[in-house]
């Protein structure tokens, strides 16, 4: 559809950065900079805070997302970590994403960039559903996980077990991403008139959606798992 073909470009914002991350990231701008300013004023935040060297940008990125992350960019983990609702959300992704021939680039259906790059594709009566039941609440609780307080008892876990937390990369803002997903919130708000459904979800903390509760749980798995090797402590 092509009232949605902005959000392909918006998927490359949240891939692990590459040589030409610099022009996606760009180009991504340009296309909201008219339609959102709201959002694009985000964005502009967002690059103003990322890295300028690759090294440091793919640093922080693992950083946010995935070594002592602040949060994952795997919707259905967010949502409902390994529960059987996953596993269904994950077979129904998968399934469309076949359909419509898009590539997942190693990851999950479920991983954000790839839900953003099926939106254009996607059965026009279930995308409403899709955008207000699975990513906007996704997205709510990801952006949750990078207050001040959240990453502070994230980090103290990851201190207590792995006795070091990892620097933030150099030239970089260590909470930068959260721009670009309230930006791209903000821009799904404007494109499916979900403000309903946000205010219904603030505040939401339900414990099926708590990725810090997870963090500290896999934290004492991997130390009963594996004492010696691990780098926890005994």
């Amino acid at each position: 559809m092509e009232r949605y073909a902005h959000y392909p470009y918006l998927a490359d914002l949240f891939d692990f950065p590459g040589p030409e991350y610099e022009a996606k990231s760009q180009r991504a701008l340009m296309l909201v900079r008219e339609k959102y300013p709201e959002a694009a004023t985000n964005l502009m935040e967002f690059l103003d805070g990322f890295p300028k060297k690759l090294l440091d940008r793919q640093e922080i990125y693992t950083r946010t997302f995935d070594v002592q992350a602040i949060t994952t960019l795997d919707v259905g983990y967010v949502l409902f970590g390994d529960d059987y609702k996953r596993a269904e959300l994950l077979s129904n992704l998968t399934r469309e994403q076949t359909r419509a021939g898009t590539d997942l680039k190693g990851e999950l259906a479920d991983h954000l960039p790839n839900i953003l790059r099926l939106i254009p594709k996607f059965d026009e009566e279930l995308l409403k559903e899709l955008v207000s039941e699975i990513l906007v609440p996704g997205l709510m609780l990801m952006i949750r996980e990078f207050g001040e307080d959240r990453i502070e008892k994230k980090n103290k876990n990851y201190e207590k077990h792995y006795k070091t937390v990892i620097e933030t990369a150099p030239g970089g803002e260590a909470t930068v991403y959260r721009r670009a997903l309230s930006a791209l919130i903000l821009i799904l708000k404007q494109d499916f008139q979900i403000d309903e459904v946000m205010e219904r979800l603030e505040g939401w903390s339900a414990k099926a959606a708590d990725f810090l509760g997870r963090v500290e749980k896999e934290i004492e798995i991997e130390k009963n798992a594996n004492p010696g090797n691990s780098g926890c402590d005994s």
